[in-house]
């Protein structure tokens, strides 16, 4: 009876099938959901069986107590007719009705709402893309591991932190993507956490093992044996260890025997490992100084010429009684952004009305010219043509720009875990030439992106070439030219979105091409101008 509603099942709370849940903080909003209701079917899989063992326990008291009585005079005892009969009774049918009634299987409703639950589960790449993201912000922000493992992030509501199991996890998905870097740091985390007492179900044996791999193939062959040696000390018969120690001994003896003929190697050998370290353009090295706010500073004569106005639109009726706050965010390329210049409620209903149709961002292949996922995308988009017409009509008379009926395109973005867009150009390259060629609309010549949240840190829009960095702020939206006049990209405009260190991103993109601007924005004489 219990169970004869619940056997139902649970109502899914959404009906897509699994899309890269770790791509989406608003997809995975759901999975909160999934979880409760799983918990709440759990507890009443509990109660169930609870009251069958109470059940058992009331038959198995009241019979204890009466063959204690039976058993010290049997003959006495069935001398009584009705003890007699009840004796039969009892053997003939109760005992089988107990025997069904422990036979009686309580899961099948809960069993029953895991199946039909579980294929909208996350499955191992979306468990992959999240620990990859945990690593992606480690690195971007210098996180050690410890302060990652014990949560003291900036800006935390909930504060959580990984246990030594977790930290081995990470180490192990580090290690099948060979990376070892990665793999050193994490394992090395959960030894620690073990060290200092935690109860876990992770084991130092398999710990050391990958621990010790990976130092050597970082080409520290000195802690490599140190490792390794400690690993033997637990597991002596351990065949691997024991096969490599045999085989460090022997790579020790050879260096040792070069050594002293030849300094060169040893050089090289101690060059080796730090040049697999520091395998980063300088762009990136650019990139992640501007994401944890450590970019170039705007010497003050550049910051005089910045400011912040009521801006009335060139003088457009709708905005000259009401004109809107307006404030420069640098000055070359020229990033302005607009306060206030969408409300809560409007950004609560493009939300709910993009989160049904999110999908993975995908970016442009050049090679094959067709839209693709991309690692350093991490994010899904959407479109939603309800607010188009209203959002178009105060951009065009914001930016002084013509928007088509078609073509120019717009959407709705929510990060994921460690949500990124690494640097990139909104505009299409002379070596793409075909890049809008479908739209018909020519190239990207602005670019206006809404901010439709906070963000409790990291998560902001940088621009590489030129040092500059905007912060999320709800409400507010930022404007820039990706085309000089003269149709020419302007390559400072190279841009990426960081990585969410901590909370969720909501923004909306609209892109305004080239077509319908000849008159609006006219070709000058330069073509940097």
């Amino acid at each position: 009876k219990i169970w004869c509603t619940v056997a139902l099942g649970l109502l899914l709370p959404f009906s897509y099938a699994h899309t890269d849940f770790f791509t989406s903080i608003g997809h995975m909003t759901d999975l909160i959901n999934t979880e409760k209701d799983l918990v709440v079917s759990l507890k009443d899989y509990i109660k169930a069986e609870e009251s069958k063992l109470e059940q058992i326990k009331k038959w198995a008291e009241k019979l204890d107590q009466l063959t204690d009585t039976a058993t010290k005079d049997p003959e006495g005892f069935l001398g009584h007719p009705v003890n007699a009969f009840k004796l039969m009774k009892r053997l003939n049918t109760e005992w089988g009705e107990l025997e069904n009634l422990v036979l009686k299987d309580m899961s099948d409703g809960f069993i029953s709402n895991m199946t039909i639950q579980r294929q909208f589960f996350p499955n191992d790449e979306d468990q992959t893309g999240a620990a990859k993201a945990l690593l992606r912000l480690q690195d971007t922000y210098n996180l050690d591991t410890d302060t990652l493992s014990r949560g003291n992030l900036p800006g935390v509501k909930h504060k959580s932190f990984l246990t030594a199991e977790d930290c081995f996890e990470l180490g192990k998905i580090a290690y099948t993507e060979a990376d070892y870097y990665h793999t050193e740091l994490w394992m090395e985390q959960a030894l620690k956490q073990l060290d200092e007492g935690e109860v876990s179900s992770a084991d130092k044996v398999y710990i050391l093992d990958y621990l010790s791999y990976a130092v050597y193939q970082q080409g520290d062959l000195g802690k490599a044996m140190m490792l390794t040696k400690r690993l033997l000390e637990l597991d002596p018969e351990h065949q691997r260890a024991n096969g490599n120690m045999k085989y460090f001994e022997y790579i020790m003896a050879k260096e040792k025997e070069a050594n002293k003929s030849s300094t060169d190697s040893e050089d090289q050998m101690e060059k080796e490992p730090e040049v697999k370290k520091k395998d980063y353009l300088p762009e990136r090295r650019k990139y992640e100084m501007l994401c944890r706010g450590e970019g170039l500073k705007m010497t003050p004569r550049r910051q005089k010429r910045l400011f912040c106005r009521y801006y009335d639109g060139n003088r457009n009726p709708r905005y000259i009684l009401g004109p809107v706050k307006q404030e420069d965010e640098w000055d070359k390329p020229r990033i302005v952004r607009f306060l206030e210049i969408i409300s809560d409620e409007e950004i609560e209903t493009v939300k709910e009305l993009a989160k049904p149709r999110l999908s993975r961002a995908t970016v442009h292949d050049p090679e094959t010219g067709k839209l693709t996922t991309a690692h350093y995308r991490v994010s899904k988009s959407s479109w939603v043509p309800f607010y188009k017409a209203k959002w178009d009509t105060k951009i065009l008379l914001l930016c002084s720009l013509g928007i088509l009926p078609y073509g120019n395109t717009e959407s709705s973005t929510n990060y994921g875990v460690g949500g990124q867009y690494e640097p990139h150009f909104d505009f299409g390259r002379k070596d793409e030439p075909d890049a809008f060629k479908e739209l018909g609309t020519g190239n990207r010549i602005a670019t206006w992106l809404f901010y439709m949240s906070d963000v409790s840190a990291g998560g902001a829009t940088v621009f590489p070439e030129v040092g500059a960095s905007v912060w999320p702020k709800k409400g507010t939206a930022v404007f820039w030219y990706n085309l000089f006049p003269s149709g020419e990209g302007d390559y400072s405009t190279r841009h990426a979105a960081c990585p969410v260190l901590v909370g969720n991103k909501w923004v909306s993109n609209k892109w305004l091409h080239e077509r319908g601007q000849e008159f609006r924005r006219p070709c000058s004489l330069s073509e940097l101008e």
